[in-house]
């Protein structure tokens, strides 16, 4: 293993960012996979879906949260 390759795997390893990137790309990655497998979509289409459906789930989750602490307080 090289310096640079060290030094990228150290990066990712010990910080919450990096292993949340490499979580991200390996949920990105399940999801097309699942796609093209169960509905035989094409991988342009399941890529599609396994960017869409995470962005979509995060706007989902910002307005509950928003109606949580509106209850709250």
């Amino acid at each position: 293993m090289t310096e640079f390759q060290q030094g990228i795997f150290k990066l990712v390893a010990t910080t919450s960012l990096g292993r949340a990137i490499v979580y991200t790309l390996g949920h990105v990655l399940i999801s097309m996979c699942v796609v093209y497998f169960l509905t035989g979509a094409s991988f342009f289409e399941a890529g599609l879906v396994a960017v869409i459906e995470p962005l979509i789930n995060g706007c989902w989750y910002l307005i509950l949260d928003r109606l949580f602490v509106k209850v709250i307080r």
